[in-house]
């Protein structure tokens, strides 16, 4: 099994991307990113606070010392960028953003930023398309200088509108505008049809692009991980749905991690299940057995993970006593 340690804890805000020459290999900043934990529904939201959490300082201290590596920081650009060209970016947030950025590195915390719920571009692919492009214009000018301890995800969760055919068209165009301020970057490429591993097999990298890291979302079984949710059509009739850790429960975890293991070796790429998680509806002892689960499965395999999220509905940390869930955080970290 990985052990996430060693390199995680050396990390500088500015680095020195242009006093390097090569690359970093891909499969060591996976290993960096290790165990992390996503910041989901604060800059994701509509804008910071709409869906009960703004990020504070003491977050980023806190998960660094519960002994997490990384965080992915979920960014709703499109709600902050003008609709017109050259759809600049508005200055407070991404300055909001830079100090979310800062003080993960701080705490000596790996981080992913990315474009997250960009309905638009779902919607409507090539008339997003140019806006899409102009924000990783300028997201990637903006960190340009920033340690390799920074990743850029390019798009959380391509779907509808946005097939795997679109989405192979379009990430090429996405890498060369990133490439061209930020060469060294790594870059972490996610799945179409809302990040599923079902959809590993339609992805489609440029074979010259190797600084890359292939992410998943991993929520099976759906009906256990989303009952109650009140997003999701039907999900009450799920409610009392448990996860027992059963040898069948445990088995369709190994299996669809080795599926997703032996595509990594047949392409030769590091993955990072870049969300997990069991909605709050669900009974305590069946998340935590249910976390554990996947987080020991994803490590067997040298996955790196981030558990969805830190402190909302899917929540290991409660913002209200201040203090972490036990049995979730000792999922996460045993």
């Amino acid at each position: 099994m990985m052990l996430f340690s060693g390199c995680t804890r050396h990390v500088s805000p500015i680095s020195s991307q242009e006093e390097k020459t090569a690359p970093p290999d891909p499969f060591l900043q996976n290993d960096r990113l290790g165990r992390g934990i996503n910041l989901g529904n604060a800059l994701d939201a509509p804008y910071e606070g709409a869906w009960g959490v703004v990020l504070k300082e003491s977050y980023f201290q806190k998960i660094a010392k519960a002994g997490f590596n990384s965080v992915r920081i979920p960014i709703r650009w499109s709600a902050h960028a003008d609709t017109a060209k050259p759809y600049t970016i508005d200055p407070a947030f991404m300055a909001r953003v830079d100090w979310a950025v800062r003080q993960a590195l701080r705490y000596k915390l790996a981080v992913v930023i990315n474009i997250h719920h960009y309905d638009a571009l779902m919607q409507n692919p090539s008339g997003q398309e140019e806006r899409f492009l102009a924000l990783w214009n300028q997201i990637s000018l903006h960190f340009r200088n920033f340690s390799d301890a920074v990743l850029f995800e390019i798009l959380n969760e391509p779907h509808a509108n946005l097939t795997p055919q679109l989405w192979n068209a379009l990430l090429p165009k996405a890498l060369a505008v990133i490439r061209a301020s930020n060469p060294l970057r790594t870059v972490v490429v996610g799945t179409a049809n809302w990040g599923g591993i079902a959809s590993l097999s339609d992805l489609k990298i440029p074979e010259e692009e190797q600084n890359a890291i292939v992410t998943v979302h991993y929520y099976n079984p759906f009906h256990f991980t989303h009952q109650g949710a009140e997003w999701v059509s039907g999900s009450q009739a799920w409610l009392g749905t448990q996860w027992n850790a059963t040898a069948a429960e445990v088995a369709a975890i190994n299996q669809d991690f080795d599926r997703v293991a032996d595509w990594a070796r047949q392409h030769n790429r590091p993955i990072y299940v870049g969300e997990f998680g069991a909605y709050s509806k669900a009974d305590l002892v069946s998340r935590a057995l249910w976390t554990n689960a996947v987080a020991r499965a994803a490590e067997a395999r040298h996955f790196s993970w981030a558990y969805w999220e830190f402190c909302s509905g899917f929540g290991a940390y409660d913002p209200v006593k201040e203090q972490w869930i036990p049995q979730l955080l000792k999922a996460l970290i045993p």
